[in-house]
């Protein structure tokens, strides 16, 4: 069975067996933890994957407001290393909670039914 690339290596293929437990136990750590107390989002996985799609996306919308904002708020508070570090910081959590949020969405697809399959790429 083809998975695309963004498929997180904690969850399970769809071919195997109750594979959708792994898929709630690797969507429940990428949203805040009191989401665990729901009990409707580990009876209903899509439910958990749509909300997991909001929070990341709310998270990437965040860190972006935070990475252009942060010289200028942080400037009179902070030395210029520790502006730069925190500038680097944001650097590095953009394009983890992209992928996260790719990630995301093709566990979500897989828990609608949807299949994948392998395309080749055209070079430019």
């Amino acid at each position: 069975m083809y998975l695309p690339p963004e498929w997180p290596p904690e969850v399970r293929p769809p071919s195997v067996p109750d594979w959708e437990t792994s898929a709630v136990a690797w969507l429940l750590d990428a949203v805040p933890p009191d989401y665990r107390a729901y009990d409707v989002l580990r009876r209903h996985p899509i439910a958990l994957a749509r909300m997991a799609h909001h929070h990341v996306r709310s998270a990437i919308e965040a860190a972006r407001a935070g990475y252009r904002g942060a010289a200028l708020e942080l400037k009179s508070h902070l030395p210029p290393h520790a502006v730069e570090a925190v500038l680097d910081v944001y650097r590095q959590e953009g394009p983890r909670l992209v992928r996260l949020a790719r990630s995301i969405e093709v566990v979500e697809r897989a828990l609608r039914g949807d299949g994948f399959t392998a395309t080749l790429r055209q070079r430019p």
